[in-house]
């Protein structure tokens, strides 16, 4: 017998998934080729901890740790916090995205 996720639990693993590889992926190229405030420290970080934490939080859930629920709400408030840092920077609209619709789903796991 296969082992169902449950549908709330699996699309909040997917809004993670995605936005760690979106904010990887921009911070990394995006983000060091645009320069300025794109490249400082604080933003910097925001991302990389934001995509650390979206993993975390994918194999928490995956794991049914009895755990996830305060990792999700962690996760949820370091995308919030990434999504504040990306807004007004040029070309981050994809990054704001999946971190608030990371946050969404993270917040609904944490409850």
């Amino acid at each position: 017998m296969m082992h169902q996720i449950d549908p709330e639990m699996k699309a909040c693993m997917d809004a993670c998934h995605e936005c760690h590889i979106t904010c990887l992926h921009m911070a990394m190229n995006h983000c060091l080729e645009a320069g300025g405030r794109h490249a400082e420290p604080q933003h910097m970080k925001i991302m990389a901890d934001c995509a650390q934490i979206c993993a975390v939080a994918i194999d928490f859930m995956a794991r049914k740790s009895e755990h996830h629920r305060h990792i999700c709400r962690e996760c949820a408030e370091i995308c919030r916090a990434c999504a504040s840092s990306c807004e007004g920077l040029d070309g981050m609209e994809d990054c704001v995205a999946a971190c608030r619709k990371c946050a969404d789903a993270c917040d609904k796991m944490a409850a």
